[in-house]
């Protein structure tokens, strides 16, 4: 019960990782608010965590509407009196468009950016006041092995979560003396359903010839990394940026090579 008695947010987290993340909280005793726009969706998904004997609830938010970064904090504190825990989980991009930098039109570049960064910056601005009352908490901020690790395509997507890598230590650093805490998780490629179902099995085969670890993550390996971060297990840690991604970017460049030439032999 590493949560027990903590109240947290998470966004975006009817399925994928945010909901390996709400599922992880839940068990470990956390009063968790699935912050979601489709309403009823969530509703469903909590109902059903909530058989099991958790307590999860909904609240609005829809990145398209940034008040509802406000309105979302401000409905749990009514309600609660307090939040412990927030987990930036919300992140958007599309490959269709966002390419490389002859080809993603500014706008684009600029939508996705500002649509990325605002999910952290809206959100931590606005629970910070009332984490700092209530004597501190933990903010995580769910980017991406793409922030670290530049890639021939998705030039919007990686300028805007390398930004969060940032914004997560300027975080950290401005907040540490309120006892707030902030991290960032890094997800390598994860089997969550928008993976599976959008990228092509030649793709994720020539991905993972590039990941020591020789599989995709699970919404539960990010979820775990997170939670870590989350509970007062982490209580001395702050400002760390952490990537699941099982050592992709780690080794050589040519390290998919080399093990299939070994594997040859």
């Amino acid at each position: 019960m590493r949560m027990k008695d903590k109240v947290a947010i998470v966004t975006a987290s009817t399925r994928g990782i945010g909901a390996a993340i709400v599922e992880a909280f839940a068990k470990e005793g956390a009063k968790v608010y699935m912050a979601v726009r489709n309403l009823d969706a969530g509703k469903e998904r909590a109902d059903a965590l909530n058989a099991k004997g958790y307590q999860v609830a909904c609240v609005y938010n829809d990145a398209t509407k940034k008040e509802t970064y406000q309105s979302m904090v401000a409905e749990v504190i009514q309600k609660e009196g307090r939040v412990d825990v927030l987990v930036n989980n919300f992140g958007t991009s599309n490959p269709k468009k966002d390419l490389d930098i002859k080809h993603t039109e500014y706008e684009e570049y600029i939508r996705t950016i500002d649509a990325n960064l605002a999910s952290v910056f809206l959100a931590s601005q606005a629970v910070i006041p009332h984490m700092a009352k209530n004597g501190g908490g933990s903010i995580v901020n769910i980017s991406s092995i793409g922030g670290l690790v530049p890639d021939i395509s998705q030039i919007a997507y990686g300028t805007s979560k390398a930004a969060i890598n940032y914004l997560t230590k300027l975080i950290a650093v401005q907040t540490a003396r309120d006892n707030i805490r902030c991290n960032a998780v890094l997800p390598g490629m994860t089997a969550t359903d928008a993976v599976q179902q959008n990228l092509s099995e030649n793709f994720k085969e020539f991905f993972l010839k590039h990941t020591p670890i020789r599989r995709m993550g699970t919404p539960e390996d990010i979820a775990n990394t997170v939670l870590y971060f989350a509970c007062d297990d982490s209580a001395y840690t702050t400002g760390q940026i952490v990537d699941v991604s099982g050592g992709f970017g780690l080794p050589t460049p040519i390290y998919g090579d080399m093990i299939a030439m070994k594997d040859r032999r």
